[in-house]
């Protein structure tokens, strides 16, 4: 079976924080991690991809995000034109008003820590 894949919208190298983290985290659990940060460049190891029309999948299991509504909400168009199983909006990037266009592009948008779902505590991932 292949491996599930998963683009990290908000990724960073900063290993505090949670867009790092669920690079980490979701590397460790098996999956296909396809960072996604404007900046590019390697992220844990990982080519970061400056846009999600960037990575080199047609469809990918899910999205996780870690940035502001407002940006995330700018994001939505492309996330539905790469297409994904599940979009994940982790605490601080979901809205009412991004949730509700998400649902309008045909997602059902999960308001929860993807880091926690894949099985990891984001505190006990070391920082270092």
């Amino acid at each position: 079976m292949p491996k599930q894949t998963v683009a990290i919208i908000g990724a960073t190298a900063d290993r505090e924080k949670f867009g790092n983290k669920s690079v980490r985290a979701h590397a460790s659990q098996g999956f296909e991690v396809y960072p996604v940060n404007p900046k590019g460049g390697q992220i844990e190891g990982f080519q970061a991809y400056t846009s999600i029309s960037e990575v080199p999948v047609d469809h990918l299991d899910r999205v996780s995000l870690y940035v502001p509504p407002k940006i995330g909400i700018t994001l939505l168009e492309a996330i539905a034109q790469k297409g994904c199983d599940q979009l994940w909006l982790n605490p601080g990037s979901e809205s009412e008003e991004l949730v509700a266009q998400a649902r309008e592009l045909g997602f059902d948008p999960i308001t929860a820590c993807s880091i926690v779902d894949v099985g990891v505590s984001p505190h006990n991932l070391d920082n270092s």
